[in-house]
């Protein structure tokens, strides 16, 4: 859906422009349990980052069916939950004391004591779920279920089915708007975004992205959703307020985007960048990417500390979590974690 640029003059007013970040995009139209172990690991150290972070780590270790429990401000282990199989994508209440972490094999969601670090509860969530999601008042837990192609929410009180509705094939990134209105689901083999009313599931609205959508964010303004696309290779911005997809932004033919986190301005989005073993820096006001930094192998999901200083990834090939320096673009440290970590989430 076409919309008016403001007129930029050349090449170097645009990147100056993103370097400033005072401008934002009017992009044109779319192109495309168990008992926690104690026992405490160091972490693998590469450097000191800007700062220290504060707050607990955890990271859902696909291959090992475990949570791994990190000291932010140690960068180490210091808890190991055994959960349920296949744990995937991972949501934390609004209260911080409850993570709730995707069972895929299980057809579950495990929900984790953040305190006591033990996984107390499972809650079935139909087949194969892929990513789980949080209603802003965190009585609702939403998760795309990837096998059956369908999107599910479950009221966490009384464990009992909202509603399970059809999207597209093989869905797998999940998310709530921040107004508890909508809900978003990408399909990967279908590469679209399904909108859903987060009340009744009802489709409100499904529109093309990129080849293979994994993951969605919002910016905090709540102005736009950003979806990367992995065989795509490419990011698309969408007009959040009226679901409208703006532009699908080439990053690059190696580059396999997946897991992103938005800075706390809405200016920046950090993605993962699967197969190609790196992070990428992405200016939201110039659409497009400005930096690449190396991590380990097949990084998948990420998070950003609060300050937007450093950020995790999950390095699933490399068993292990790197610590990002975002001011200095360079990874800082390295945590060793479990088998195949897929998702990281930090507790404030």
């Amino acid at each position: 859906m076409p919309l008016v640029r403001r007129p930029l003059i050349g090449a170097i007013m645009l990147i100056a422009a993103a370097c400033r970040n005072e401008s934002r995009p009017n992009p044109s139209s779319a192109t495309g349990g168990g008992a926690a172990a104690a026992e405490s690991t160091a972490a693998e150290s590469t450097g000191g980052a800007a700062g220290r972070a504060r707050g607990t780590l955890f990271a859902s270790n696909e291959g090992g069916n475990s949570i791994s429990v990190i000291d932010a401000a140690t960068d180490s282990v210091v808890a190991t939950v055994s959960v349920g199989n296949r744990p995937r994508g991972m949501a934390l209440s609004p209260d911080g004391k409850t993570l709730y972490v995707a069972l895929g094999r299980d057809n579950a969601v495990g929900v984790i004591d953040v305190a006591t670090r033990t996984e107390k509860d499972k809650i079935p969530a139909e087949g194969d779920p892929e990513q789980v999601a949080l209603s802003p008042d965190g009585k609702t837990f939403y998760v795309s279920n990837e096998d059956p192609g369908k999107a599910t929410a479950v009221d966490i009180a009384s464990k009992k089915q909202v509603w399970s509705v059809a999207v597209g094939k093989e869905p797998e990134g999940v998310l709530a708007t921040a107004d508890g209105q909508k809900v978003y689901v990408t399909n990967e083999t279908s590469s679209t975004v399904s909108v859903l009313d987060a009340k009744t599931g009802a489709t409100r609205k499904t529109f093309p992205v990129g080849a293979r959508p994994r993951f969605v964010a919002f910016t905090p303004d709540g102005a736009y959703a950003v979806v990367t696309s992995e065989t795509g290779g490419s990011v698309t911005l969408v007009d959040l307020p009226k679901d409208v997809p703006l532009k699908t932004i080439p990053v690059g033919d190696s580059t396999k985007p997946t897991g992103v986190a938005i800075s706390p301005d809405s200016k920046t989005a950090y993605f993962a960048n699967g197969r190609a073993n790196r992070v990428s820096i992405f200016s939201i006001a110039a659409a497009m990417v400005t930096d690449t930094i190396p991590v380990g192998q097949r990084p998948w999901g990420v998070a950003l500390t609060p300050d937007g200083n450093t950020l995790y990834s999950a390095d699933g090939r490399s068993n292990q979590i790197s610590i990002i320096d975002v001011l200095h673009k360079r990874v800082a440290g390295t945590i060793k974690v479990g088998e195949r970590p897929y998702g990281v989430v930090l507790a404030k």
